[in-house]
């Protein structure tokens, strides 16, 4: 947990190693960890908007990671993750100012487990709907203009 810079790529520029890596850290965690049984390939990740932005541990391995998807009225952020022994360095905070300088000046929605929807305020995000469950867990959906 270095002091690497976010790697941002889109789909075709990712190695296929890189991309099983990030892979599995969205499914040890979403699916695995948080006992949430869903379609993790959802099929965004291969879009041509779609950015992919990670910060890899000492070892290389990713530690933390984010996309972001290109949506008719802006962007869309979203997987966002760290792994559980990298969790408390400040890694969802770099990766969360990489995205948005990523994003620019247009609108930016996201889906937030509750949990953690202060997290995201501090980056300018306003809850804008009811709170609804997902996947047996709390989100509210959040809004940046």
């Amino acid at each position: 947990m270095g002091d690497a810079e976010p790697q941002v790529a889109s789909f075709t520029e990712l190695d296929a190693g890189t991309l099983y890596a990030l892979l599995k850290l969205r499914v040890d965690v979403f699916v695995v960890e948080q006992n949430c049984p869903y379609p993790e390939l959802d099929g965004r990740d291969t879009e041509p908007g779609t950015r992919h932005v990670w910060l890899s541990g000492d070892s290389g391995a990713p530690e933390a990671y984010l996309r972001v998807l290109d949506d008719p009225d802006g962007a869309r952020i979203g997987r966002v993750v760290t792994a559980p022994h990298a969790r408390g360095a400040g890694l969802a905070g770099r990766l969360m100012e990489a995205a948005l300088e990523a994003v620019g000046d247009r609108t930016v929605r996201l889906d937030a487990q509750t949990q953690v929807a202060g997290f995201y305020a501090k980056y300018g995000f306003v809850v804008d709907g009811p709170e609804y469950v997902e996947d047996g867990i709390p989100h509210v959906p959040m809004l940046r203009r």
